[in-house]
């Protein structure tokens, strides 16, 4: 039996010696978060079993090291945009990653300096244990402002190729650039692209993907095949409008979200373009907006449940090891063929 100190109770950390892994993993396997192996698991708690460690939650809130609450900080400040399925997927997935643990989600949504502040105080005052961003623009201090204040945080996505606050993204150049390999591939030559808001690093590294592709394939990005939306489906609409107007011999499009295909979609379709024939759409995401256009889209699939698993994993991880180091993870993406391209 692992050794305890004189007149106390086992601690986490007695645990985690035993059982060899961190106190990350111990966290992790009393809260029955999803992603432990099966082997680790059970050798946590027959750790747990041999020294006969009780975690105390009522100790633990009383004391106020912990709430079990969780914040899901929207700061995006067009409103409008709830409605596109990302935030509502997004949700879910982190909804579902929180399933089997003992923590609330709290969603609330961050715009002004204003809110920043008052946000700020609410979170370093105790309220919740960690926070969860998303839709980060690349100028938003408030990660700095968490970060200052020393409240757990993990964005989805990040602001910039630097960032130093832990996050979760996904492989944004790489699944634009198989995205648009395969439109070359399958012989169009003249290759566009509907950006996202280019404030944001997420769409910069989509749009890199897409030069990259064509830069492989001996071609050039031309600055008239690019055109910025803003995630949303009619900005979608109003930049393939914009695209077939100012570039008629465009044979493909790549548009950075799925929403913003499905407004292209229905743009090529008012103009009498043919998808896939005169024209190929690939989006990317993967929702099951995807699934449901007509005709059914080709997509890049970014693992949304992956993701809001990983948070969930990394802001436990901050919880029980705090100050130790920033994760920074980026998972795979997946080209979805289907209709469209």
């Amino acid at each position: 039996m692992g050794k305890q100190r004189p007149g106390a109770g086992p601690t986490l950390e007695e645990v985690a010696a035993l059982a060899g892994v961190g106190r990350g993993t111990v966290s992790r396997v009393i809260n029955n978060v999803a992603g432990v192996k099966e082997t680790t698991r059970r050798a946590v708690q027959r750790a747990i079993a041999e020294l006969g460690y009780v975690p105390n939650l009522a100790a633990r809130s009383l004391a106020g090291r912990r709430t079990d609450a969780v914040a899901l900080v929207m700061t995006e400040p067009d409103w409008r945009k709830f409605a596109e399925p990302f935030f509502s997927e997004t949700i879910r997935s982190v909804a579902d990653a929180l399933t089997d643990t003992t923590m609330q989600l709290l969603l609330t949504q961050v715009r002004t300096n204003e809110e920043r502040k008052r946000f700020v105080e609410y979170a370093r005052g105790g309220r919740v244990d960690g926070v969860l961003l998303m839709s980060v623009h690349a100028d938003d201090p408030l990660p700095d402002m968490l970060a200052d204040a020393e409240v757990p945080t993990v964005m989805l996505g990040r602001r910039s190729a630097d960032e130093s606050i832990t996050y979760v993204d996904a492989d944004n150049v790489g699944g634009a650039r198989s995205a648009v390999t395969h439109l070359l591939n399958s012989g169009r030559s003249a290759v566009a692209t509907i950006t996202g808001p280019l404030d944001m690093y997420v769409a910069q590294c989509r749009l890199r993907g897409y030069r990259e592709a064509l830069g492989r394939a001996g071609l050039d990005a031309k600055p008239s095949w690019v055109a910025e939306g803003d995630f949303t489906e009619a900005s979608g609409h109003a930049a393939m409008a914009e695209l077939i107007a100012r570039e008629p011999g465009i044979d493909a499009v790549f548009a950075a979200s799925d929403a913003m295909a499905a407004g292209a979609l229905d743009a090529l379709r008012t103009a009498g373009r043919r998808v896939p024939q005169d024209v190929a759409v690939i989006g990317f995401d993967d929702f099951v907006l995807a699934q449901r256009t007509d005709p059914a889209l080709t997509t890049v699939r970014q693992p949304l449940e992956e993701i809001g698993r990983s948070m969930v994993r990394l802001l436990l991880e901050e919880l029980d090891e705090s100050g130790v180091a920033w994760r920074h993870v980026i998972l795979r993406t997946e080209l979805v063929l289907r209709d469209s391209a």
